[in-house]
């Protein structure tokens, strides 16, 4: 317990880390390749990048990347042990200067930097909308449950009303506040907040929030677009630069956060490390057609057979990034009625509990 909670702590601190260097990481990368283009040298290039450089954590990275390129290691390798870049990057640096082609090499990295950071952000952004609109209903229904409900369940009480099971649930939970809602409300945040990493972030249980996500119509689709077009873009890249097929199979499953896609790009990986095809290798994975579509299966298939992998690969991305921003556009709309939905129920739950009451002290005055 004591182990897990640690790991807990040290995931949410570098992954803190990471909002803070991510930008100034793709600063380096793309300064650091125009520089490079310039013909200025390695080190005299990361020296004026550190100049411009605002994160302190970053200027740190650089001068240890300075100092193993002054002890006689290759960029590639600087760039590896710093711990700021993913293995992509790093292998992109060493194939370039394995191939004198590092200029070039760079070019690619900000290509993909870029469309990695664009995916990523279709799918945040999509999930921006449902989340605020529940986030201020829930805000909505505090307030009324803290600062109203007392007030009307002494009312009720003073007129002494046999309440129905719903009102009692409902004054219930306003008395509960107004009594302890200074310690229970952060309490339940920060309960909430646990939780969502737990579902969602969590590396041993965040396949259940994909399950979750993966279950909402849109949401799925606009996952599964945002994944070909990551698959199409960084697959393709790579094998255009020159890196084995191997190679790029496992680079692709670190670019990616999600279980199933992973689990998917490492089943390719040894399929193909034993000597079977793509075609081969997507037909031994179980419901390979739920995370790649048959026509695109049948592509990248006719691809790999005629030599042409990594153009149709890069067509495939391009596809489906124009899909994705389709997809992203028209989420809100297709989720609309759900969240709707969920709004009339709580209104109806809370406009029930009030109005019974009232209605059957109205009914008692007519009858009497």
């Amino acid at each position: 317990m004591k182990e897990r909670f640690i790991f807990i702590v040290n995931d949410l601190v570098a992954r803190a880390r990471r909002v803070g260097i991510e930008k100034e990481a793709e600063y380096l990368t793309q300064n650091l390749g125009l520089l490079l283009s310039s013909g200025v040298d390695v080190v005299s290039a990361l020296k004026s990048i550190e100049a411009g450089v605002k994160h302190p954590e970053m200027r740190r990275i650089i001068a240890v990347m300075r100092s193993k390129l002054a002890e006689g290691n290759t960029l590639a390798q600087a760039f590896e042990e710093s711990g700021a870049f993913s293995p992509r990057v790093a292998t992109l640096i060493r194939i370039g200067e394995e191939s004198g082609q590092l200029v070039e090499h760079f070019s690619m990295i900000g290509v993909q930097e870029e469309k990695q950071r664009e995916l990523t952000g279709k799918v945040q952004s999509a999930l921006l909308y449902p989340v605020f609109v529940l986030l201020v209903t829930a805000m909505v229904g505090i307030g009324v449950s803290w600062f109203i409900l007392p007030k009307l369940a002494r009312v009720f009480t003073q007129l002494k009303l046999q309440l129905p099971f719903i009102t009692q649930m409902i004054l219930g939970f306003g008395k509960f506040l107004g009594q302890y809602g200074a310690i229970a409300l952060p309490l339940g945040a920060l309960l909430f907040a646990v939780l969502v990493y737990i579902i969602f972030f969590y590396p041993a249980t965040r396949r259940i929030g994909e399950t979750i996500l993966w279950s909402i119509p849109g949401i799925r689709t606009l996952i599964q677009e945002v994944e070909l077009s990551r698959l199409g873009f960084v697959f393709g890249g790579l094998l255009k630069s020159g890196v084995p097929i191997l190679e790029s199979i496992e680079l692709l499953r670190g670019s990616t956060s999600m279980t199933r896609y992973q689990a998917l790009y490492a089943h390719l990986g040894h399929r193909v490390s034993e000597g079977d095809s793509l075609a081969q290798a997507f037909a031994s994975f179980p419901r390979f057609n739920a995370l790649v579509p048959a026509p695109v299966e049948e592509i990248i298939v006719t691809g790999s057979q005629s030599g042409h992998l990594a153009d149709v690969l890069t067509r495939v991305g391009k596809a489906y990034e124009e899909k994705s921003d389709v997809s992203s556009r028209n989420l809100a709309i297709i989720l609309e009625p759900l969240l709707l939905f969920i709004i009339w129920i709580a209104v109806v739950l809370v406009a029930l509990g009030v109005i019974l009451p009232i209605y059957n002290l109205v009914g008692s005055i007519n009858h009497h």
